[in-house]
């Protein structure tokens, strides 16, 4: 911006336009607007695949898109029954045709939370059977990209797909760019909740065929965390009978509704316990951190929230030394359900936890984000504030 010929930095022109609504707030209500980070899943779409004069992949006597509608019709309902604070966001309720393009636009204008896409799978071997939920990645497994293209090519039916799709060109050094900015913001997360996904199938009896990593557009598009579950195999007789069963919709559904819940409360920090796992070198180290953890902030009889930040999450474990996290050296590890966390900071102050945020990530932890503990469990921001009045 040039103002009498005086270069004047557009960050200096932003910076100094907040600070203006800033002070307007402040003058026009008589305090400051509450900027406590607000972490958890308020808006989750479901997506029924396929529809309308896509009829998606067939059985002897069913449609895909059928049976992922019921299924989603059913996850939706369990979803609104149980969570107040929740709002259900479906692709369709019908049996009407939506475009690939239009179902993550759907998601992307809602500023939703969490994307689910469900599906029924399809394979020229008809015994194949089973359970298995995909994130979006690269995968040089043949049988996967049989699935991807199947669920791909479904642009094909649409006007003009060469020109709205021309961005979904994998191999192109755009699309590796684009590729590389989603898994860095969102494939943790989306691994998590398919791991819990394929846990729940497993406890209902369905084999679990594991958690894939693949090119699917629909989930390419999305902007945040995002899912695609195949629930089943339409080609395979009895599966086909299982999933066309109303109750055996609802276990499936139920299935996912009991992922979704363990999710949520992961994120939002409701039931999880923090638990030390160090090394067996440094146990003497483990038993004093573990302490510090759990009594920081006070002593046991007087508990206080403490602010921590989460670097990342795997499900390998990680060594917590420095040379492992960039160079950070205050970080603590917990396990859960075969998934391991890592957070730095203990801090009692909300402020001082949010520059912790920002310098982990200026540190290269682009996702980096505040969480809150009371007696050791994980609690979600809203209680937290709660606690801390």
């Amino acid at each position: 911006m040039k103002l009498n010929n005086i270069h004047i930095p557009i960050k200096v022109v932003k910076r100094t336009f907040l600070l203006f609504v800033l002070l307007i707030t402040v003058i026009s209500f008589g305090f400051a607007p509450d900027t406590t980070p607000d972490i958890g899943i308020k808006k989750v779409v479901i997506d029924a695949g396929h529809g309308g004069h896509d009829p998606g992949c067939l059985g002897p006597g069913s449609k895909e898109k059928d049976v992922a509608l019921a299924i989603a019709l059913k996850l939706g309902e369990a979803i609104e029954k149980n969570y107040d604070d929740v709002e259900v966001i479906y692709t369709r309720k019908k049996d009407v045709f939506v475009t690939l393009e239009n179902r993550a636009k759907i998601a992307n204008e809602a500023n939703a939370d969490l994307f689910i896409c469900v599906h029924a799978n399809a394979n020229g071997n008809t015994s194949a059977y089973g359970t298995e939920t995909y994130v979006m990645g690269i995968n040089k497994e043949n049988a996967n990209k049989e699935v991807a293209k199947r669920e791909n090519d479904v642009i094909l039916m649409e006007d003009d797909y060469e020109t709205k799709y021309s961005d979904f060109a994998p191999g192109t050094p755009e699309y590796a760019a684009a590729l590389d900015a989603y898994l860095r913001a969102y494939q943790k997360q989306s691994i998590e909740f398919a791991i819990k996904i394929q846990d729940q199938f497993t406890t209902v009896g369905r084999k679990n065929r594991g958690v894939k990593q693949e090119s699917f557009l629909v989930l390419y598009r999305t902007t945040m965390p995002s899912v695609l579950i195949e629930t089943g195999f339409l080609t395979n007789k009895e599966e086909e009978e299982f999933l066309l069963d109303p109750e055996k919709q609802k276990l499936i559904a139920g299935s996912i509704f009991k992922a979704f819940t363990e999710y949520k409360a992961d994120v939002e920090g409701v039931t999880i316990k923090l638990e030390e796992k160090p090394p067996e070198t440094e146990k003497s180290k483990a038993k004093e951190d573990l302490r510090v953890m759990n009594n920081a902030g006070g002593t046991t009889s007087s508990p206080q929230v403490i602010y921590r930040v989460q670097l990342a999450s795997s499900t390998n474990q990680v060594e917590t030394k420095s040379y492992n996290f960039k160079g950070l050296t205050d970080v603590f590890e917990y396990e859960q359900n075969g998934m391991y966390r890592y957070y730095t900071g203990n801090t009692k102050d909300l402020s001082a936890a949010s520059e912790i945020q920002a310098s982990a990530r200026e540190t290269g932890y682009k996702d980096a984000f505040v969480v809150a503990f009371y007696k050791g469990e994980k609690i979600s921001m809203s209680k937290a504030r709660e606690i801390s009045k």
